[in-house]
Parts: C-alpha cells; sequence; structure tokens
C-alpha cells in the first residue's frame, strides 16, 4: 500500500520558516515526480512547487518564487518544501503528492498524504 505522509507543518509569526517533509513508503518513488500543494478553507487545492524524479527540474507557483524551495532524497523516498518568509496568506493545509510526470495540475497526482496544517500570523 502506498503511504505519503507529511510533517513539519505548525504555527509561525509572518517572516518565519518552516520545512515540511513528506516520506513515502510503500514503493520507491525515484522515478516519479513529487509536488505540494496547498488548500485554504473554502479555497481550491492549489499546486505550490513539484520537483522531478531526478530532482533536475522544479516548478513553482508565482505566489511562492523566492521564498520556498522544493528538493527530494530519493535515498529516503523523502521531499522537502522549504518555506521562508512565510506570509499569512500561506496559511492552508499542504499536501504532498506524487506523479508520473511534472505538472501543475492536481487531476495529474495519483496517490496523496493527508496533509499538515500551516498557519501563519500576522
Amino acid at each position: 500500500q502506498v503511504q505519503l505522509v507529511e510533517s513539519g507543518g505548525g504555527l509561525v509569526q509572518a517572516g518565519g520558516s518552516l520545512r515540511l517533509s513528506c516520506a513515502a513508503s510503500g514503493r520507491a518513488f525515484s522515478g516519479y515526480a513529487m509536488a505540494w500543494f496547498r488548500q485554504a478553507p473554502g479555497k481550491e487545492r492549489d499546486f505550490v512547487a513539484g520537483i522531478s524524479w531526478n530532482g533536475g527540474s522544479t516548478s513553482y507557483a508565482d505566489s511562492v518564487k523566492g521564498r520556498f524551495t522544493i528538493s527530494r532524497d530519493n535515498a529516503k523516498n523523502t521531499v522537502y518544501l522549504q518555506m521562508n518568509s512565510l506570509k499569512p496568506e500561506d496559511t492552508a493545509v499542504y499536501y504532498c503528492a506524487v506523479s508520473r510526470i511534472l505538472a501543475i495540475i492536481a487531476t495529474m497526482y495519483d496517490y496523496w498524504g493527508r496533509g499538515t496544517q500551516v498557519t501563519v500570523s500576522s
């Protein structure tokens, strides 16, 4: 059974930093793209950042460019999201997901974690 488990969320003041982790188990994801999405209350699930299977390509939403960095460690089946200069509008549940290709559309992703809450206070 495929499992994705996110961790690292929490409450932080505006301007602060958090590092999210997503550990995958059940299969080796070294050949798959991984991504982070987020969903705020009453809003759709939006793409945040994605990374290709070997880390050679990354993609970011305009709203997080220059502030967030996605990386992966295939030996650990883990993807990370370093979030700096956090803003109140970054508050959301953050989900990691796995896909055969790097994409910004949620329906392209086959497996999802349960999410981790990130709350940024002003």
